[in-house]
């Protein structure tokens, strides 16, 4: 008798929908659509800077119509296996702005200590921000830092409000600026033009640091359908200092799924220490794994073998 009542049920549906034409378009089109998705196309749009400049009180950096708050954390002294790591050694918070029609949205990633990651936490959330990630980029440092990245969507003079509260909060939690302190430099004596024979690209100098970005430009990144760009984070990285016996490089690999056994295999395989392995997003397409390595040596070893795991993605004759 149930099963009869079911399939009279089931029946009488189906005749509903194939009789009512619209009631059935509604339910495909409900089923696919896609709640995470915002049709962005890149170069309709344009920031207001200014207002940026004005609302946070800061000044940043602007390339290809997006714009960028870098705070370097001049006021940590933190120290790997006798190097210190200073700012261009990836010790610097930032928040990015791309646009999006009239509105925009903000991708960052900010260096709190375990001190600040409670309350700082607290405000990313209170501000209406996501938390995309929380991961380390070093061990044995001392102090200990962690590195917290950010989402965000809205208007323009709205998400600026929201950087400016975030940052303030680090401000109050420390006691300080932590842009103010000293800006420290490294010692640097490595042969840089070996080593850009080595590495197949060209980086730049910065306070004792050699420091390469390198983009994914074989990769169409997108991020609740918005484009993300190499200045927006979607890169691979390396940063050096010290002599060429000794020298210290450590950085950012930016993998599709398939890059990532590879890569992690070329880096151990030439002693290079892997020590995280994580995401930065949420809503990406494709997906993308980022992964954090540390290694000291020599820096012809330390470049071939870096070298390698380059190899491993991309494109192979790209200019990585």
């Amino acid at each position: 008798m149930k099963r009869n009542l079911f399939l009279a049920i089931g029946y009488a549906c189906f005749i509903t929908a194939c009789n009512n034409p619209s009631a059935k378009e509604n339910v495909i089109v409900k089923s696919e659509t896609k709640t995470d998705t915002i049709s962005c196309p890149p170069g309709r749009s344009k920031l207001d800077i200014q207002k940026i400049e004005q609302i946070t009180g800061m000044k940043g950096a602007s390339k290809n119509g997006e714009y960028k708050i870098t705070v370097p954390q001049n006021d940590l002294n933190i120290v790997v296996d006798g190097f210190k790591i200073i700012p261009p050694m990836g010790l610097g918070s930032w928040a990015a702005f791309t646009p999006c029609g009239d509105t925009a949205m903000v991708m960052g990633d900010i260096i709190v200590t375990e001190n600040d990651l409670k309350p700082v936490q607290q405000e990313v959330i209170r501000q209406g921000f996501m938390v995309s990630a929380i991961h380390n980029h070093f061990v044995r440092n001392h102090p200990n830092v962690m590195y917290m990245h950010i989402d965000g969507k809205g208007t323009v003079d709205k998400l600026a409000a929201n950087v400016k509260a975030i940052f303030d909060k680090i401000k109050e939690v420390r006691g300080k600026d932590p842009k103010e302190g000293k800006a420290d430099s490294v010692v640097n004596t490595i042969n840089i033009a070996g080593l850009d024979s080595i590495m197949g690209a060209k980086g730049e100098m910065a306070k004792g640091v050699y420091k390469y970005t390198l983009g994914r430009p074989d990769v169409q990144l997108q991020e609740h359908g918005i484009p993300v760009s190499t200045f927006l984070g979607f890169n691979t990285w390396a940063a050096w200092q010290g002599t060429p016996q000794k020298a210290a490089v450590c950085g950012d690999f930016t993998m599709l799924e398939n890059e990532v056994e590879p890569v992690i295999k070329a880096l151990v395989e030439n002693g290079i220490e892997v020590v995280a392995v994580h995401n930065h997003m949420i809503f990406e397409k494709p997906r993308i794994f980022f992964l954090h390595y540390w290694g000291v040596g020599a820096v012809d070893k330390l470049a071939k073998g870096l070298k390698s795991a380059l190899d491993q993605t991309g494109k192979k004759g790209n200019g990585y």
